[in-house]
């Protein structure tokens, strides 16, 4: 698998760092079924651009975080004649990504990325919770006729019987996937953004405790004053410092065993979107390996 020299990819590095910790940053700007405003594939070219101006030091954690962990960015190319290709073509490389024992960081690109990982996983875990951070539930069975839809995509992970979900900060949701979730309680939790609270966290603490959990991150589950450049933002959702905080409970209390931040859809002269997304992955990577 070829990479970016270090100073080409996310956070520019100089060099690469000897760690036994393996990140491997999976740029996958797929855009094949957004409904509302495009430009998700130019999402991870942005965000690796942006990531080079993020501090290395980290306030909270009063060191350099990155010295934990050996980064490299894959080099790729997305097939392009079709969805079913491009999604066939994910699910072999984060197979690949996996065998070498990396942990594997995809920068989306639109939702419809993650059922392609999760098949990367579901060989690998007897039982997976997936953590979705996100506006809205995507539990459609299909949305315009397509089953692989971004709106269908955590639907598509659920057709995994070794797969289960909490989502948190979802605020828009349809009637069918309402209904879903009602018959679906044991295989789906919903923390609406309304109800955020510390006993909240805390309930989401004991549902993952000790369990091997995947991260899925839409950056439209940040509140649109914060995140305007999204395909669909929506109002009232999560700020920086509670993001961060559950961020915190969630890799504290489980096995994060893979991540993707997707839906970043970049605008001009608009660059706090896209550096706000780079320094997101930059913490997620922190948590991950900061004990």
């Amino acid at each position: 698998m070829k990479t970016l020299k270090s100073s080409k990819g996310f956070l520019g590095l100089p060099k690469e760092v000897a760690n036994k910790n393996k990140v491997l940053i999976i740029p996958y700007g797929l855009e094949k079924t957004v409904s509302y405003e495009s430009g998700t594939k130019l999402g991870p070219r942005k965000i690796i651009k942006a990531s080079h101006q993020v501090e290395l030091f980290d306030e909270e954690l009063k060191y350099e975080p990155y010295k934990k962990f050996n980064l490299k960015t894959l080099k790729i190319d997305i097939p392009k004649e079709s969805l079913n290709n491009a999604l066939k073509h994910l699910t072999k490389t984060i197979t690949q990504v996996l065998n070498m024992k990396c942990f594997p960081l995809t920068l989306g690109g639109e939702h419809s990325i993650t059922p392609a990982i999760i098949k990367s996983f579901k060989n690998k875990f007897s039982k997976l919770t997936i953590i979705q951070i996100d506006a809205h539930a995507d539990l459609r069975n299909q949305y315009l006729g397509n089953k692989n839809s971004h709106a269908s995509a955590m639907r598509r992970c659920l057709d995994n019987k070794n797969v289960n979900i909490i989502a948190i900060g979802i605020r828009n949701i349809c009637k069918e996937e309402y209904d879903f979730v009602k018959k679906n309680r044991k295989k789906v939790k919903i923390f609406w953004a309304k109800d955020i609270s510390k006993q909240s966290v805390e309930k989401i603490k004991n549902l993952i405790k000790n369990k091997n959990v995947y991260l899925t991150f839409d950056v439209d589950g940040f509140d649109s004053s914060l995140m305007p450049a999204t395909g669909t933002p929506e109002p009232g959702g999560l700020f920086w410092n509670e993001t961060l905080e559950i961020l915190k409970v969630v890799f504290k209390n489980c096995n994060v065993v893979g991540a993707d931040v997707n839906e970043l859809s970049p605008k001009p002269n608009l660059h706090s979107c896209d550096f706000l997304v780079a320094k997101l992955v930059y913490k997620i990577l922190t948590y991950k390996f900061a004990n």
